[in-house]
């Protein structure tokens, strides 16, 4: 991981640092206020409109605690968790996706006056974000978006800045929500690569937290603060919380040949049938944590005299994005459906070396007719190929 806030020199790590420590109730807030004075922006999970959304933190009133979710698909609902716990639910409605690629930014402005015309790029300095309470599979859709973003001869140079600056404070899913399957992806429940600090909560035997580190930054901050040595009782437990997670999983995925099974499939009548109930809303590459697909549009005042190119997100499952010289390429909601899923499942591999979805579930509980994308590939295993004559897009 990059990062610009190793600006003041500290001795390095030493074996017994990086061992896992034990946090109490009143850490959290310490930890944000350590993380806000080390000039990071803390942003991490809030309440608000009745979801749990992503936001700026200021301390640790501002997190939801003594919250959880029902999450099935189509449905989601908060409710009160009567352990009192921190992080009591799961992924909600936003990925860290739009603090690291923005839903719309601003590319450049010009202006015109009588001496002509002025041209500036809108390259604001990039934030500091210090993401708190991250999940296994949120880490590894930000490790996907690396590779797309970075990974390759074009790279996406303001991505590139904010990725470089980041601080990560991973949170051990201990529950997992109704439309999770992390475990059949690979990406999940357990966080292991990727971040600073990690923390893992236990109800069991007192209040606290499990802490651990996983880069100097990271051993930086923790010195800070007030912790103590686990014990092999405290790293048994943690390793409990995560276990009772993965056994909680609401859905899983099949992924062996699925790539192949897609590429078979391509005329499949399930696309069809998926097609006569999707809305094309695209809500689900929205809530996405690793679709990227964007598009631009320039933007005049109603003088002429200024403009602006933006850049926003975008989706295939629209009819828009498709669109060339002569109509849409893509004229059904089944043929974009299944632009998506093959993408998601099959050519992502092929372009960036992995699957493009990590299990979070959240297509499956934002989509108003709840589609679930486990549920259509596995319609498509026992689902024959169509004929080309009867493939109508």
């Amino acid at each position: 991981m990059g990062h610009e806030a190793g600006t003041t020199t500290s001795p390095p790590s030493t074996e017994t640092e990086r061992e896992p420590r034990v946090l109490d109730e009143a850490g959290i807030d310490l930890l944000i206020r350590a993380l806000r004075d080390e000039g990071y922006e803390v942003v991490g999970p809030t309440l608000r409109d009745g979801a749990i959304v992503y936001d700026t933190l200021t301390s640790s009133r501002d997190l939801p605690r003594g919250v959880t979710d029902d999450q099935q698909p189509g449905r989601y609902r908060l409710g009160a968790e009567r352990g009192g716990a921190w992080f009591g639910y799961s992924v909600g409605p936003q990925s860290w996706k739009r603090f690291l690629h923005p839903p719309t930014l601003t590319l450049w402005r010009a202006r015109r006056d009588a001496t002509g015309v002025e041209i500036e790029a809108a390259t604001p300095p990039p934030s500091r974000y210090a993401l708190f309470g991250a999940r296994a599979c949120e880490l590894s859709a930000i490790a996907v978006q690396d590779r797309v973003l970075t990974g390759g001869p074009a790279v996406d140079e303001g991505y590139k800045a904010r990725r470089d600056g980041l601080f990560v404070v991973a949170v051990q899913c201990s529950r997992a929500g109704g439309t999770c399957f992390c475990a059949s992806m690979g990406t999940g429940p357990a966080v292991r690569s990727g971040f600073d600090l990690a923390l893992t909560e236990i109800l069991e035997g007192g209040h606290r937290f499990l802490l651990e580190t996983g880069s100097e930054p990271g051993v930086r901050v923790a010195r800070a603060l007030p912790s103590r040595p686990a014990t092999p009782g405290d790293v048994a437990a943690g390793r409990a919380a995560i276990a009772n997670a993965e056994r909680q999983m609401g859905r899983s995925l099949d992924t062996a040949g699925l790539k192949e099974l897609l590429y078979s499939r391509y005329d499949s009548p399930q696309w069809d049938e998926v097609g006569a109930r999707c809305l094309a809303c695209a809500n689900c590459t929205l809530v996405c944590p690793t679709c990227f697909c964007v598009s631009f549009e320039d933007v005049l005042d109603l003088t002429g005299a200024e403009s602006e190119r933006r850049r926003r997100w975008d989706s295939c499952l629209t009819m828009s994005f498709s669109y060339i010289h002569g109509g849409s390429l893509r004229t059904s909601a089944g043929a974009r459906y299944r632009q998506w899923l093959t993408h998601k499942l099959a050519t992502w591999h092929d372009q960036f070396g992995s699957s493009g979805c990590v299990g979070c579930g959240r297509c499956i509980t934002w989509c108003p007719v709840g589609i679930d994308i486990t549920q259509e590939a596995a319609a498509l295993r026992g689902s024959p190929a169509k004929g080309e004559e009867g493939h109508g897009d």
